[in-house]
């Protein structure tokens, strides 16, 4: 029996969550061998490349001095800092852990957006994001043992998130979106390569290291098809809180490669941000508001590994 679009939907947005940890996953276990900067230079060059080729052949690439637009600089900035900062912390950190910080981000941008852009949110919503933030810091848990300053770090990525997604939110329409990606991609790879000497310089690389890296730029295409094909498969508020598989997905591959097993303040603040976050998505399905925050925060609610 075929399944129906929410379903359907569901499925793809699991399978996107998926991918996106995978690409983490290749990521962290890279960084055992090169630094940070090294493998952002060469994710970046081939997830330009591939994202340049799909743009091209979408004919997305017709106009680049858009790349120049303020607003795809600010959204450029902002993926750049929580990229440099994410993957720091994930080299430092279980992934389970960071990905349980990451999921704050739509907490964020819904303070952003009403701080920034004028956005309503009722005391409701207000309340779930000083809950949920809360729960932050029980997974951070400052001044007690366990505390790590890379999570810290991970915060940080989460601010620097909402300003690429706040930026994003008021990109023209008229900037195809393939247009930005190849920006970004194109800006991680110089990022990397301007990285590189300060975080200790290049490593020779195997052809497995390579591979590797080649297979996370393309697990962050595979995402954001299955992303895409997600949203356009059913309702965007049943399908929004799958992304929260993510942090399944994190833990599961953290026990299974790294083998980082997630203690008790880590589980309980991650279960205390996610109830808030879905509490959250609920609310703003009530209000009725014309683009829920899960649509318009960045799919794997991190930095996109471009």
């Amino acid at each position: 029996m075929p399944l129906s679009p929410n379903l359907r939907g569901a499925l793809f947005m699991v399978v996107a969550m998926a991918g996106f940890t995978l690409n983490d996953a290749i990521t962290k276990y890279s960084s055992q061998s090169m630094n940070m900067a090294q493998v952002m230079l060469i994710r970046g060059a081939f997830a330009s490349l591939f994202v340049g080729l799909l743009a091209w052949q979408r004919g997305a690439l017709f106009q680049p001095r858009l790349m120049l637009q303020p607003l795809v600089a600010v959204r450029v900035l902002g993926e750049a800092g929580a990229t440099v900062s994410f993957l720091v912390a994930l080299a430092h950190l279980p992934i389970g852990s960071v990905s349980a910080v990451l999921q704050a981000l739509p907490l964020a941008v819904t303070m952003g957006a009403a701080l920034f852009f004028g956005e309503a949110v009722g005391w409701r919503r207000w309340l779930a994001i000083a809950i949920g933030f809360a729960g932050v810091i029980i997974i951070v848990r400052p001044g007690f043992e366990g505390f790590s300053v890379y999570s810290l770090v991970a915060l940080a990525s989460v601010a620097c998130c909402t300003v690429r997604d706040l930026a994003t939110k008021r990109i023209p329409q008229a900037i195809p979106t393939m247009l930005v990606s190849t920006a970004t991609a194109l800006a991680m790879t110089v990022v990397g390569a301007f990285l590189l000497t300060p975080m200790g310089g290049w490593t020779p690389m195997t052809g497995k290291s390579t591979a590797l890296l080649a297979l996370a730029a393309v697990l962050v295409l595979i995402g954001y098809q299955f992303i895409i094909m997600a949203m356009r498969s059913g309702d965007i508020s049943f399908i929004a809180p799958f992304r929260y598989t993510a942090l399944l997905w994190s833990i599961l591959l953290g026990l299974i490669i790294f083998g980082d097993i997630p203690d008790v303040p880590m589980i309980a603040g991650a279960a205390i941000v996610v109830g808030s976050g879905l509490y959250t998505l609920y609310r703003e399905r009530m209000v009725g508001r014309r683009k829920i925050v899960a649509e318009s925060t960045a799919p794997a609610m991190a930095p996109e590994g471009l």
